[in-house]
């Protein structure tokens, strides 16, 4: 499965880099944060330029499902892969379109609602549930299953016209439906118990940290990352302060208005962000490196491109998918037994060590500048994150190297 995944990560760190570049310099607290709104304010021509950037980075990430949908199918298929591919996109349409439309008709919306992040738009549908890229590998499986066993198939002379590949997209469709009506049901459980994690974790401290570390990174397969974080950064759950007289509430909220208002980050409100840099600037580079030594030789020059690529992106933008995706699926315990638990643990240091520094999009070098460097150690205390990002540099490089060599674990070279 993890061989089929490849094409569409390969296309993530330019993604990513449009993405990262714009967001973190449209987006509303640099500008104010900088008195910039003059020079790259809404209107301007830079503003307009690093718009589009972002919006052309954004359409690959919103869409990332569907194209694992699609390399699902083409990659399982036995023959006929093109007409697995086109299958899959159907397959992924229908799937969506049934999901909407079961949530509407049999769910209650409301409710739904209620817990942050579980519902919104996704291919035009309003109010959908987001099933992340994992949606799109089930569904990419289904049609890939369909099509192995249909492309052959024959029908009497009266329906011969939809005989053998033509009958794929047409079944696809069908099987789509069944899965997304069985998903509108099952997802929400999902949510719900993911939301009751980000409660119970809230008020645990540092090993409440380390636990928001570690479901945060866990969850990024499943696309269900939304619905933990986001009441932590936006809600009352993330906390709430009292800045300039105004009363406050979300971590990312505060921390901007507190930055804006020339007052010292709230650690308390940073331990949410500041765990990111060490490991996205830092480790993942590093665990690249790794994955590039232990490559066998024949394949360490193709290995040798994603690598760079995509460790510039997770190191300039904070954008890590395409590390991420490179090594999750062939390699699980790589994933879940060693990067989510060295990240966890970068979570609970950046909170012991009281850091402030946020971030408006994800951990990389440029949030790292705007909202660590720049406002000043006063403000943020960002000079412990260059040290245990050095630190984790290593850690991240020997520790992936370890377990590669000790479990004879797969890397991107053999995929």
């Amino acid at each position: 499965m993890g061989k089929t995944f490849m094409l569409p990560i390969a296309l993530l760190p330019a993604a990513g880099l449009l993405l990262g570049i714009g967001s973190s310099f449209t987006g509303d607290s640099f500008i104010q944060l900088y008195h910039l709104e003059s020079v790259m304010g809404e209107g301007t021509v830079i503003f307009r330029i690093l718009t589009i950037l972002k919006d052309c980075g954004q359409i690959i990430f919103d869409n990332l499902a569907l194209l694992f949908a699609v390399a699902v199918a083409f990659g399982f298929a036995k023959a006929a892969k093109e007409v697995a591919a086109l299958s899959g996109v159907v397959g992924y349409f229908m799937m969506y379109a049934a999901m909407t439309s079961t949530i509407t008709n049999f769910g209650d919306l409301e409710t739904l609602q209620q817990t942050p992040g579980l519902i919104g738009e996704v291919l035009g549908f309003d109010a959908t549930m987001n099933t992340g890229v994992f949606g799109g590998i089930i569904i990419g499986l289904v049609v890939a299953g369909l099509h192995n066993r249909f492309y052959k198939v024959e029908f009497p002379d009266a329906l011969s016209f939809f005989s053998g590949t033509r009958f794929v997209p047409i079944i696809s469709a069908f099987g789509a439906i069944v899965v997304g009506i069985i998903l509108s049901f099952v997802w929400p459980y999902a949510g719900a118990g993911i939301a009751w994690l980000g409660k119970m974790v809230a008020n645990l401290g540092y090993v409440g940290t380390f636990l928001y570390g570690f479901i945060y990174r866990a969850l990024i397969p499943l696309g269900l990352h939304h619905v933990f974080y986001l009441p932590f950064w936006q809600t009352a759950l993330g906390g709430t302060a009292e800045v300039a007289g105004q009363t406050v509430e979300g971590a990312q909220n505060i921390l901007f208005a507190q930055l804006a208002n020339g007052q010292p980050v709230s650690a308390e409100a940073a331990k949410f962000f500041s765990g990111m840099f060490p490991f996205m600037i830092f480790g993942f580079p590093a665990a690249a490196y790794a994955m590039y030594r232990q490559a066998k030789p024949e394949r360490k020059s193709d290995v040798k491109g994603l690598m760079i690529s995509s460790s510039l992106t997770s190191i300039f933008t904070g954008i890590t998918e395409p590390l991420e995706f490179s090594f999750l699926f062939a390699s699980p315990l790589l994933y879940f037994g060693v990067h989510c638990v060295l990240a966890a643990f970068s979570f609970a240091l950046m909170h012991f060590l009281q850091v402030g520094v946020g971030l408006t999009f994800s951990g990389g070098l440029l949030d790292f500048i705007l909202y660590g460097v720049l406002p000043g150690q006063g403000m943020t205390n960002w000079i412990p994150v260059v040290v245990v990002g050095i630190v984790y540099a290593f850690v991240y490089y020997f520790v992936f190297t370890w377990f590669i060599k000790k479990f004879d674990l797969k890397t991107p070279d053999q995929l």
